[in-house]
């Protein structure tokens, strides 16, 4: 359990103020603040873990990415052992940085200011003019290496955190992890990425965009109200989601955390029915992997679920899969499904990071995944089709990116940072009968839960003791 403290802005409020616990209320300042943004960067993007990439995207020694961990930029790096490294970009000589690229492939990272040089595992070689010992020798070379992160590998998905002796990477997933696992640990070989991840700049606070991704459904029956009345999301005539009607997709489970991972849990039974007319009640757990694999997997590479998991995820997988969520702070995931043309249904799966880069700017990096197992045509399309959708120009992106950056203005207006955001739509109805899940779980119509426990644990790390 955290120690809990309370650092004060400039003006006197309390950082914990911010977040009324009685009233289930944010102020809206938390979206706008300069003071409030250093302090995130320090107190959460400095303690807890963040997401970085996929090992898939540095397969050999000396591959490496740069990538940002909060409001620092890190090397993400592969060694000639295979293992991964997360290296502080920054050479300890004159603070220049090490690498001005995205990505690339070296053996020796060395500073374009003075030469200094250094190994995939952030290990100091030597300076020019070795004789010279341009170095110096109040410190030595073990010393003089690059700040290196602690690092966790789950599912090839690279986390970092520079607290290193803070909580452990399963510690910090906590409950979600059950759930985490039936995504990114479900088959033999695991996924990879399909191409470098998409990015694109959002003048909006990271935030806004953060607080959305633990597991908000609510919007989608406004903003992506299109998504019911054109093309294959469309369907005709009278009965449940007829005429653009998104709400029976609106009911389902949500699981919470007191970490602020989220995760929507949809009904397969509605979907199955809509695109084979069988009905779900009567099939067996293989037969409804059978009929509907789950996204982004093929009825080929289902028998594997049964060697990664157990039979709870099962029962889940087959009922109520979780397909919308995401990992606190900054972090959300899909593992959807797409409706075709043809009557089927394309798996597809994405992760976006909401990297802040201000009080009102934000990186918006998409990365786009397949199974390794996947064949050729379906990685293709699920490429594609997630672009089209999910991408720095797809369609459900373009509606997301055009609210945070309202939000964020509103919260700058004198008026407008006094009033606040509000999480007041509460479950009244706990797991279903038989959830063999753990967490915090509710059924029904989607509800605020997951979002507000986003904000506690926000609160409680920007007032944890330092």
């Amino acid at each position: 359990m955290l120690t809990q403290t309370s650092p004060t802005l400039a003006d006197g409020t309390k950082v914990a103020d911010l977040v009324n616990v009685d009233t289930r209320e944010v102020q809206m300042r938390t979206l706008s603040d300069p003071e409030l943004y250093e302090l995130e960067m320090e107190r959460i993007f400095g303690k807890t873990w963040v997401f970085l990439g996929h090992d898939s995207e540095i397969p050999n020694s000396g591959d490496f990415v740069v990538r940002d961990m909060g409001s620092d930029s890190v090397l993400v790096t592969r060694d000639k052992s295979g293992d991964v490294h997360v290296l502080l970009n920054v050479c300890p000589h004159r603070g220049m940085r090490i690498s001005t690229m995205d990505a690339g492939s070296t053996q020796i990272h060395t500073c374009i200011y003075h030469g200094w040089a250094f190994r995939p595992n952030g290990q100091f070689l030597g300076a020019p003019v070795e004789k010279e010992c341009m170095h110096g020798k109040i410190r030595t070379k073990d010393e003089l290496g690059l700040k290196k992160a602690r690092v966790a590998l789950y599912g090839g998905l690279i986390f970092a955190t520079w607290n290193i002796d803070g909580p452990s990477f399963d510690e910090f997933l906590g409950d979600a992890k059950w759930y985490y696992d039936m995504l990114f640990q479900r088959t033999d070989r695991g996924m990879e990425v399909l191409g470098p991840p998409q990015r694109f700049i959002v003048r909006a606070n990271w935030k806004a965009a953060g607080e959305q991704s633990a597991a908000d459904g609510y919007h989608t029956l406004t903003l992506h109200r299109w998504l019911g009345e054109v093309g294959a999301y469309s369907k005709k005539g009278e009965g449940e989601g007829a005429g653009g009607d998104l709400s029976p997709e609106m009911y389902g489970v949500e699981i919470s955390s007191p970490h602020g991972h989220a995760l929507r849990c949809i009904d397969l039974g509605r979907k199955i029915r809509r695109l084979t007319g069988l009905d779900p009640d009567a099939l067996s757990v293989d037969e409804k992997l059978e009929v509907l694999p789950p996204a982004g997997m093929t009825k080929e590479m289902v028998s594997q679920l049964k060697n990664n998991l157990t039979e709870g995820q099962l029962q889940v997988q087959t009922t109520m899969p979780p397909q919308v969520g995401g990992i606190f702070p900054n972090v959300l995931f899909g593992f959807v499904y797409i409706p075709q043309a043809d009557g089927t249904a394309l798996g597809t799966m994405t992760m976006h990071a909401y990297v802040p880069k201000g009080p009102d700017k934000l990186e918006f990096v998409n990365w786009i995944f397949a199974e390794k197992d996947a064949p050729p045509e379906i990685r293709e399309k699920m490429l594609k089709q997630t672009i089209q959708l999910f991408g720095t120009s797809g369609m459900v992106e373009q509606d997301d990116s055009d609210t945070w950056p309202h939000m964020t203005l509103a919260a700058k207006g004198a008026m407008g940072k006094t009033m606040t955001l509000k999480y007041q739509a509460v479950y009244e109805t706990g797991k279903p009968e038989g959830w063999p899940g753990p967490g915090i779980v509710n059924e029904g119509f989607t509800k605020d839960d997951t979002q507000w426990h986003w904000w506690l644990h926000w609160r409680e790390l920007m007032t944890a003791e330092r």
